[in-house]
């Protein structure tokens, strides 16, 4: 007898349910509703259960019911390091892969007008690191104070040096701080797990459940992650295959949405050619970007002014001042779908201009550097020429017309030689959205996770 798990996603604006054959690792049914989280989350869940069920005839017993979410509306996160190319860099690699919306960096002491500035922010979680193990401690000390005498009531997480611990808890003594360990123990070495741990923690039980999806739990055996974390455990799966099941090798997924496009990359990034010496901070394997100004909704309006109005005019072939209030129609409805012909021809030039641009921030670059013993190549960031295969997911390419040709416009090009984004990927697509899926039942089954993922993409067109 087959066994089944139902998959939820509760998301910004739709409730997603993916109903999955474990035995047959194929999709049985899909269905979604409104993330009612501003009334009764009840309501949105319901209404995706009960067109699951009419789509099926009836329900069948689901071994797991697991769920992420997204519905927090992107944790807002900011990161306070000492160093902007050292602890902050190590801090901001962490809060990104954990599945936060970064929106505030801070380095050195805090001063007064920095706190202003963070308060405004309104941030959900802070994460204050600061120093190696044994070494400097007065500014993260300095820092802890500032923030410990404010009046922020979010959570805190601090990833810095071990010798200020007393100090740091003492200084939070009335807020919510978590200790972990330290983004950075040793000078360019990273060790940015436990913080992303910490803060998947935070976002499950306080920020998830503010927004009352708590109320839903009777529906669900586990909330296990923020959707982005899902979408990252499944590209790590496909990417590293389960026991003898070879997974796909290095890849890239790049997923365009309303308010951010993310690039996810498996892939260690060293550099493909002799020669080219590495700077910056080591890269890690898994890494994940947040580009909070190139949402195809929200942040349309930069797209245009990224750009330019004559590069969606070439992309859409809609005039400059019909493209100008397009957007500003967008901008202010940001639930609206594309409908006409030149509303889908627009929605795709604004997701090329977005994925293009996300990709050559995600990607590392090259430069001609001259020392002292003569010119030297040096790469900063990932190299990701030499890449397996590009995973396209979202709604804007799951519902293209020609999802193949909009990713294409990611890839590497003569006009930007010193670019590292890749030269001729497989390219596959997420038609039915189910890398979250696949991230979420990688906890609990990952055989079948591993080759619901494989069957899904490789047979999707």
């Amino acid at each position: 007898m087959s066994e089944f798990a139902l998959l939820i996603d509760f998301g910004s604006t739709y409730t997603k349910l993916r109903a999955i054959n474990l035995d047959e690792a194929r999709i049985l049914g899909s269905s979604q509703g409104p993330s009612t989280v501003t009334t009764d989350i009840n309501v949105g869940m319901e209404q995706a259960l009960k067109s699951l069920k009419n789509s099926l005839g009836s329900l069948p017993p689901f071994k797991y019911r697991l769920a992420s979410s997204s519905a927090a509306g992107g944790l807002k996160m900011v990161t306070i390091g000492l160093v902007k190319e050292l602890t902050v860099e190590a801090a901001k690699r962490a809060a990104l892969g954990a599945g936060a919306k970064l929106v505030g960096v801070f380095a050195n002491r805090l001063n007064s007008s920095d706190l202003k500035q963070i308060m405004d922010l309104n941030p959900d979680i802070i994460l204050l690191a600061g120093g190696t193990d044994g070494g400097d401690s007065q500014v993260v000390i300095h820092n802890a104070k500032k923030l410990g005498e404010s009046s922020l009531d979010c959570p805190f997480i601090y990833a810095g040096n071990r010798s200020a611990v007393d100090e740091i808890n003492h200084a939070f003594a009335h807020k919510n701080i978590v200790v972990t360990e330290n983004v950075m123990p040793e000078f360019n070495v990273l060790n940015i797990e436990p913080a992303r741990a910490a803060i998947r923690n935070i976002f499950i039980n306080r920020i998830i459940y503010a927004k009352g999806i708590d109320k839903a739990k009777n529906q669900f055996d586990h909330l296990l992650m923020p959707t982005p974390s899902a979408v990252m455990e499944g590209a790590r799966l496909i990417a590293d295959g389960y026991n003898d099941s070879t997974g796909l090798g290095e890849l890239l997924v790049i997923d365009p949405g309303g308010a951010t496009t993310d690039v996810h990359s498996i892939a260690t990034g060293n550099p493909s050619a002799q020669g080219i010496i590495q700077r910056g901070l080591p890269e890690t394997r898994v890494k994940r970007t947040v580009e909070g100004d190139l949402g195809m909704r929200h942040n349309a309006v930069t797209i245009l002014e990224t750009v330019g109005v004559d590069e969606l005019v070439g992309l859409s072939n809609i005039h400059g001042e019909k493209i100008i209030e397009m957007i500003t129609h967008l901008s202010k409805n940001p639930d609206s779908v594309p409908q006409s012909h030149e509303e889908i021809a627009l929605d795709s030039a604004l997701a090329s201009s977005a994925l293009k641009i996300a990709m050559k921030r995600h990607c590392g670059s090259v430069e001609v550097v001259y020392t002292a013993t003569g010119p030297v190549t040096a790469q900063d960031g990932k190299d990701l020429t030499q890449i397996k295969t590009l995973i396209g997911t979202g709604g804007v390419i799951a519902h293209s017309k020609d999802p193949i040709s909009l990713l294409k416009c990611t890839l590497s090009s003569a006009d930007e030689p010193n670019s590292l984004r890749p030269i001729s990927p497989q390219i596959l697509i997420d038609r039915d959205y189910i890398l979250f899926a696949c991230g979420l039942l990688s906890q609990v089954d990952p055989k079948a996770a591993f080759n619901l993922a494989i069957e899904h993409l490789t047979n999707s067109k």
